[in-house]
């Protein structure tokens, strides 16, 4: 009788260590990324919480990008808080224009109660514009044709406009010269353009020989025939052209 054989079935394994080694690679890892990470911040509370996170990745918990922020609650709040007390910039700024238009049209209203006292209607006038309070002195009333020299008839309203220009706080002026397009024909000016300028000079000169006003808040300017306001083509378009303009400027608002 055949002897019947005996197969052994023996267990096969899979060869499993190479599991060793990848995880030395992964661990290895983690120490490069906190190691670098901890060379480049000096955040101990961010340093720890990105190592926990690593850690929670590389042992099945939440992934590196579910980790919630480092950013403490503390200092979110704090950032909301300053958010909220933070104004709208531009409407300060537009709350500030209108405050000093409302200043310059004070202003206005004093230089225009001298003008009908005066009955300088005439010879006087205001416009409140962008650029500030702008008084015009009509018709060539300081000067003689062609001259640039304040008739000494005229130097006691001079005076008086200077009184006017008195404010507080005070404001930069700017005193500008003006022509018609009509050639100049004397030895003393070479063009209009001399000619609005050395105007301008000499009724500043006269405004800020009053000790109350600040020379340093004045400057002058003359643009001879180039900023006209009327038609150089009637008499009356260039008598309206030959005048002399104070400006008065906005104060600057500092934030």
């Amino acid at each position: 009788m055949a002897r019947k054989k005996k197969h052994k079935h023996e267990d096969e394994h899979m060869d499993e260590s190479w599991l060793v080694p990848y995880a030395d690679l992964l661990t290895l890892v983690l120490a490069l990324f906190i190691v670098l990470f901890a060379m480049s911040s000096v955040d101990a509370q961010k340093f720890q919480q990105l190592a926990r996170a690593f850690n929670s990745t590389f042992t099945g918990g939440t992934g590196v990008l579910e980790y919630p922020s480092p950013t403490p609650d503390g200092e979110l709040e704090q950032l909301d808080v300053q958010k909220e007390q933070t104004p709208d910039q531009e409407a300060v700024e537009e709350a500030q224009k209108r405050l000093e238009q409302e200043n310059l049209k004070t202003i206005q209203e004093k230089v225009n109660s001298y003008i009908a006292n005066n009955k300088l209607e005439t010879q006087l006038k205001t416009t409140l514009t962008d650029e500030g309070l702008l008084i015009t002195l009509l018709n060539d009333i300081f000067f003689d044709s062609g001259s640039a020299a304040i008739r000494n008839k005229d130097k006691e309203l001079a005076n008086e406009i200077s009184e006017l220009l008195i404010m507080s706080p005070p404001r930069n002026i700017i005193i500008s010269g003006h022509t018609d397009n009509i050639p100049i024909k004397n030895s003393e000016f070479d063009s209009n353009w001399h000619l609005s300028v050395m105007r301008a000079v000499n009724f500043m000169k006269i405004l800020i020989d009053n000790d109350k006003l600040d020379p340093k808040a004045f400057s002058a300017k003359g643009f001879g025939e180039f900023k006209p306001v009327a038609s150089n083509e009637t008499k009356d378009g260039r008598q309206k052209n030959r005048r002399v303009e104070i400006l008065i400027l906005p104060n600057e608002q500092k934030n």
